[in-house]
């Protein structure tokens, strides 16, 4: 339910003219809930009134729109297109007002705004329309933005060197302060060239990157954008499907060295496969090995879908700290890999692990559980889709997962468990305070006929009897709700799923 005075902001900025007049008058205290309300209703010619007059030094739209968990809807799950582009238009057009009138005293100005910190608003884009604004287009926005504040900056100093000229004919002009953009950026070959043109401008529109996530970039792409990134701030990168295997990996990681606030490298798909041995792989392991070895804060690290067999000891080898998440998805790892992860210095640290796509239902089976143990005392979400658990499997898992006493999330999605095996799970997870979120596969028994091979189309609704299913799913929703757990999630939704970061654990 919302305050009296959220509903007395709602009012007046739905009245634009009114709106305009009043922030003349109304105390600094009352532009954050007016900025809330705008957001929400979508007032944008009210936004952009709010920002060019915002009375305060920082406006950081996770503080003013909420940012929480997918189960409680926040304000800023509301960021739509023109409610963002009206946040970045308005900062645009305070720029060039600062600009053409660079002698405006803070009597006459009464914007202050020195940062604007958009993020973490694009943290859950996994099931949202057209309306709202990515990651993607938000970054195309902001490096416009940037180039179009640059562009007229140039035009104002080469109007005010005509007009004022000092003993050395430079201008003379006073400049006025800019803004700092901070976000979380997305590039691909489509939107590489605005984004590198504007992370090399100098001007009074700086982007700064918190997270950087990079897709289907050459390797000299990807070099470039990380050089022109500013180090400070730089807490995640993230380069996915650029096919960059060992050589590329081994030219692009040594410009990481110079984040040192990096926490979380993700790697996936990027085409390494040490089972296809060539001159060169033995090279490109320690290359790589080393370069991770220089990174003194690295926390998550995910190498999902490279081949990785019997190596996961090289390469971890030289790392200073304990990872905390570490997501190695579809690696091909051996038992000796699991023996190692299970005796080294990341097994006691570990809060996030993801072990998606390998078969467990054989010789992996054991080092898992060996695994589990060791990591019992913190792992707080631990992904196995995939991986051709069965009922017996689950079972022989169970005591070793049940003793992960801080467990929240547990992913299962795209295993051949029975209705009877999932009630088993349900069961026995009790006893474990802390997991919230369960997200299960399609039983087998309600298959109208048996799925085909491979274990992979266990992941498909194509001969799911959905009525049977909805009632295998009324039924856990019973024995949780019975058993005082209502708060608890059981889900096949992988929307969900997607959700969930090591930052946010």
């Amino acid at each position: 339910m919302h305050s009296l005075l959220f509903l007395c902001a709602r009012r007046l900025v739905s009245h634009r003219p009114a709106t305009r007049r009043a922030l003349d008058l109304v105390p600094p205290q009352l532009f954050p809930v007016l900025f809330r309300a705008a957001f929400l209703d979508e007032r944008t010619l009210a936004l952009r009134d709010l920002v060019g007059t915002w009375p305060f030094p920082v406006l950081s739209f996770r503080r003013l729109l909420g940012h929480r968990r997918r189960r409680h809807r926040s304000l800023g799950e509301k960021a739509t297109k023109l409610c963002v582009q009206a946040v970045i238009l308005a900062v645009v057009a305070h720029l060039r007002r600062a600009l053409e009138e660079p002698s405006r005293d803070g009597s006459e100005n009464r914007c202050r705004l020195r940062v604007l910190d958009m993020t973490g608003l694009h943290d859950d884009d996994t099931d949202r329309g057209p309306e709202w604004m990515s990651l993607w287009s938000g970054t195309v926005a902001l490096a416009k933005a940037c180039l179009e504040v640059s562009k007229h900056q140039n035009e104002c100093l080469k109007r005010s060197s005509k007009r004022h000229k000092g003993p050395s004919g430079l201008s003379a002009a006073p400049q006025p302060f800019g803004v700092e953009v901070r976000a979380d950026l997305f590039v691909n070959a489509t939107s590489f060239g605005v984004l590198r043109d504007a992370l090399r401008t100098a001007g009074l529109f700086r982007l700064k990157c918190r997270d950087f996530h990079a897709e289907e970039l050459s390797v000299a792409g990807t070099v470039s954008l990380l050089e022109s990134l500013e180090p400070a701030g730089v807490r995640r990168v993230d380069l996915r499907f650029n096919n960059l295997g060992l050589p590329g990996l081994c030219v692009v990681l040594p410009h990481l060295a110079r984040f040192t606030d990096l926490l979380s490298l993700k790697l996936p798909y990027s085409n390494v496969n040490v089972r296809r041995w060539t001159a060169g792989t033995e090279a490109g392991l320690r290359c790589l090995a080393a370069q991770l070895g220089r990174l003194p804060r690295l926390k998550e690290l995910n190498l999902g879908s490279s081949r990785l067999s019997g190596k996961l000891r090289q390469l971890l080898g030289d790392l200073q700290a304990p990872l905390e998440s570490l997501e190695l998805a579809f690696c091909y790892l051996l038992p000796g890999d699991l023996a190692f992860l299970s005796q080294s210095f990341h097994a006691p640290a570990l809060k996030k692990l993801d072990l998606s796509g390998h078969d467990f239902s054989e010789n992996l089976l054991q080092p898992l559980q060996h695994l589990l143990e060791e990591t019992s005392a913190s792992l707080l979400h631990l992904d196995l889709m995939e991986c051709r658990l069965t009922d017996a499997c689950l079972e022989s898992l169970l005591p070793a997962l049940c003793r992960c006493s801080r467990l929240r999330c547990l992913g299962l999605f795209g295993n051949p468990l029975s209705t009877p095996g999932l009630k088993t799970l349900l069961r026995k997870t009790l006893l474990l305070p802390d997991l919230r979120l369960v997200v299960y596969p399609y039983p087998v028994d309600c298959y109208n006929l048996e799925p085909p091979r491979p274990p992979s189309a266990w992941l498909f609704q194509d001969a799911l009897d959905e009525e049977r299913f909805a009632a295998v799913a009324a039924e856990l929703g019973r024995m949780l709700t019975s058993s005082g757990r209502a708060d608890a999630v059981w889900t096949t939704s992988l929307c969900r799923h997607g959700a969930l970061d090591y930052f946010a654990l």
